[in-house]
């Protein structure tokens, strides 16, 4: 990617850095990610790498964010489906990282490998309502929203809505 970033997929062994991140940065992510009240140990990292990891996944792919070669976060796809060419793509990052373009590059080096490597038509980004930060990332990489998925995540408690944005294959074609 460029000097100062860099993705590689996970490993198992990633699970005390990222745990550590986690935990560090617990208050600021809980606002919008579901899974960090299922973060409580390194155990509990080290059991979802080693799902995400495990040779029988198809549907997942997740890569850990190097920022100045110390990681800053993670970024992924979910749900990919290879039949109907179409992933989404989910990510996180550290709060003290934030507004430094890394997520935004990130996601342009992931799109570029899904659309020409994977060969996918379509990639999704669904954002909490209301989390801006995260929105202004595939706004700016060009897509499109698509509409509200109501009630679409459990988080806190309560059901909250997404928004959902999608990039077709042309139209990032057309952005080249």
């Amino acid at each position: 990617m460029d000097t100062d970033l860099y993705l590689r997929l996970t490993t198992v062994d990633d699970a005390p850095y990222l745990y550590h991140l986690i935990d560090a940065n617990r208050a600021y992510l809980r606002e919008w990610l579901p899974f960090i009240d299922y973060s409580m140990s390194v155990l509990d990292t080290k059991a979802y790498l080693r799902a995400v990891t495990d040779i029988k996944n198809i549907s997942e792919e997740v890569y850990v964010i190097l920022y100045q070669k110390s990681i800053a976060g993670i970024i992924g796809f979910k749900g990919i489906d290879n039949v109907n060419r179409k992933v989404e793509i989910g990510y996180w990052l550290s709060g003290a990282l934030q507004g430094k373009g890394i997520m935004r590059r990130s996601c342009k080096a992931l799109l570029q490998y899904a659309f020409e490597e994977m060969r996918m038509n379509r990639i999704q980004i669904k954002v909490g309502v209301g989390n801006t930060k995260s929105s202004k990332i595939p706004q700016k990489l060009g897509f499109q929203l698509e509409g509200v998925q109501r009630d679409g995540e459990y988080l806190n408690g309560h059901f909250h809505d997404l928004e959902i944005y999608s990039l077709l294959f042309r139209e990032w074609q057309q952005q080249s």
